[in-house]
């Protein structure tokens, strides 16, 4: 849903308080509501931004992109360097088929 937020005086509000209104609007519990992409209208005062509720954990976990995910803390967001992504990459271009899905998988390569 679009969610617009009135707000005279403040700068802005923040993403938690603005969850735990709508989970008590609604009769849901706080972990199942996101709230992203709020933008500012110049002059302050409103705020517009989406807001998804979902009927239980499993439902969001499905759903929702990872990397809303690592912002509300329900999945690790840790990766290994760009480096070594990137050498990983060009390790893998040298293979086809059986020997590349091994070489994905993490084990070692014959030479």
């Amino acid at each position: 849903m679009v969610l617009d937020v009135l707000h005279p005086g403040q700068a802005n509000v923040s993403k938690k308080d603005l969850e735990s209104k709508l989970a008590k609007l609604y009769k849901s519990d706080e972990s199942n509501v996101i709230v992203f992409g709020f933008r500012t209208q110049f002059g302050g005062g409103k705020s517009t931004g989406f807001a998804l509720i979902y009927d239980n954990l499993e439902a969001l976990k499905k759903f929702e992109p990872k990397y809303r995910l690592v912002r509300q803390g329900l999945a690790d967001g840790t990766r290994t360097s760009r480096k070594q992504r990137k050498e990983k990459k060009n390790r893998m271009k040298k293979f086809r088929g059986i020997k590349k899905a091994k070489l994905a998988s993490g084990d070692k390569k014959k030479k």
